[in-house]
């Protein structure tokens, strides 16, 4: 086979990959369209800002519960005669025992937490939040387990069904208790519980017929190996939650509400981020393991020059459509649409940051990512004290974007100081200059022609530099019809 010929087929087959588990987030990303524009025209903007404050504060307790041996899962599954029974199974018990003990605390001060994060709150609301913890942990490791094995379209299917089931659950909770955050609450927790629980079982109804490995990491080796990303995680939470926090210090709910529902049309782009990483994980780890450095390296190289160009284009496109997309949410959500361009900046370098930082993460210089993650946090917590005050959720959306431009920078650079990969940063600053000026022009100057025409030249100048990608995406779309 020649070289080109393999390339194709390589090419082919990483694509095909991709595609299993893109087809059920797209369709999730359809669903997404009704389940958004439902909670708002069901919710008052306060009361949908109060469901926003709910994963801020599982998430906290998932961190602290999972302390990185979900990391820990993914870097050890594929060497050598692994045994990836015991490897879940030193993994998740720890995490469960860890995540009892944090229930209890919450228990003991839920009024003051309760109090703070939803304004108000009983003993529903507590054991929603405890109960959404357990199910996060159960629902991290067994579907991973699914994206390690490299099962696109059983992950896709699920994320559909997941969907599905929380549209019916709003429209249930809706017609039991009104206009409630609850609604929002329970909309997370039972889809998410229903799905979790099939994982679980299928997952003990297969084991018996996989082939057991003779070696397992022991405890220390799988902690040892996730204690430092504990502090990642919780720099990536304080990240992505500090925006949340201001608006709950700084402003009001009915703010925190607009912000949020911006941050759901992110959705389009957020959808594209986790079916990317949910397939690029499993598959760098995979590669760095095979050995082949220079047929690595043009690998990584590739894969990063496709995510940078349709990145651009995805939020190039949504920014110039924001305003069609926010109509669907009611007139007391409009506001939102200044809110949404900075927000795209997120997810685009998120989506970057994931594939540059494999490097780090396989050399196990988990330091590397603490260093990034706090550089970005400190710029966030500032700009979040000093914009938030000033511009509400326009100031907390500016953060956002510009913190996660610093976090991918910086963790890129020291990622090359692992592995020297040589991605082209030079592209990737020239694009990175052209969406921060459209972004500046989209919120402020919000004038639809303007916009228009500073899309449409975004757009032109990611399809000159790349026409390369263009080519070679419409060929694999040829070859896909043919077949």
């Amino acid at each position: 086979m020649s070289t080109r010929d393999a390339k194709e087929k390589e090419g082919s087959s990483t694509v095909k990959g991709f595609l299993s588990y893109f087809y059920g987030n797209f369709v999730v990303l359809i669903l997404g369209f009704a389940q958004t524009p439902l909670l708002t025209r069901i919710l008052s903007t306060g009361e949908f800002g109060k469901s926003g404050m709910f994963e801020t504060a599982v998430t906290v307790i998932y961190i602290f519960s999972i302390i990185g041996l979900d990391q820990a899962y993914i870097r050890f599954y594929y060497e050598p005669d692994i045994d990836r029974r015991a490897l879940l199974r030193r993994c998740i018990t720890p995490s469960l025992l860890i995540l009892a003990g944090l229930s209890v605390i919450y228990i003991v001060f839920s009024d003051i937490a309760n109090g703070f994060l939803f304004g108000s709150g009983g003993a529903d609301v507590t054991a929603l939040v405890i109960i959404y913890a357990f199910i996060s942990v159960f629902e991290r490791f067994f579907f991973l387990d699914v994206r390690m094995q490299q099962n696109g379209k059983l992950y896709s299917n699920i994320n559909i069904i997941e969907k599905v089931l929380s549209i019916l659950t709003i429209i249930a909770a809706f017609l039991m208790i009104g206009n409630d955050f609850r609604v929002g609450l329970l909309s997370l927790a039972i889809p998410w519980g229903i799905t979790t629980t099939f994982l679980v079982i299928r997952y003990f109804v297969r084991r018996g017929s996989e082939a057991k490995g003779h070696t397992a990491p022991s405890y220390r080796a799988l902690i040892s190996y996730g204690a430092p990303f504990i502090t990642v995680l919780l720099m990536e939470w304080a990240l992505s939650s500090c925006d949340r926090i201001a608006l709950r210090q700084f402003a009001d709910f009915e703010e925190l509400g607009i912000y949020d529902s911006a941050m759901k049309i992110i959705v389009l782009l957020l959808t594209f981020k986790n079916t990317f990483i949910a397939y690029w994980s499993p598959v760098a780890m995979e590669r760095f393991e095979s050995g082949r450095d220079e047929e690595n390296k043009t690998f990584f190289r590739r894969a990063y020059e496709y995510v940078v160009f349709l990145g651009i284009l995805a939020a190039a496109f949504l920014i110039l459509l924001r305003r069609v997309i926010v109509l669907l949410l009611g007139s007391s959500y409009r506001s939102a649409e200044s809110v949404i361009p900075f927000l795209t900046l997120m997810p685009v370098f998120a989506i970057m940051f994931e594939i540059t930082v494999q490097s780090i993460k396989y050399t196990k210089k988990g330091r590397y990512l603490n260093i990034a993650s706090l550089l970005a946090l400190i710029s966030n917590i500032a700009g979040n004290l000093y914009l938030v005050p000033l511009l509400g959720g326009l100031g907390a959306a500016i953060t956002t974007g510009l913190s996660y431009i610093i976090y991918f920078v910086t963790g890129s650079y020291f990622a090359e100081k692992c592995i020297n990969i040589g991605y082209n940063y030079k592209k990737t600053s020239f694009y990175a200059a052209l969406m921060i000026a459209y972004c500046a022009e989209a919120a402020f100057v919000n004038d639809v022609l303007v916009d228009t025409v500073c899309g449409i030249v975004i757009i032109a100048c990611a399809a000159i530099c790349d026409r390369d990608k263009i080519a070679e995406i419409t060929g694999y779309a040829k070859n896909i019809i043919k077949k």
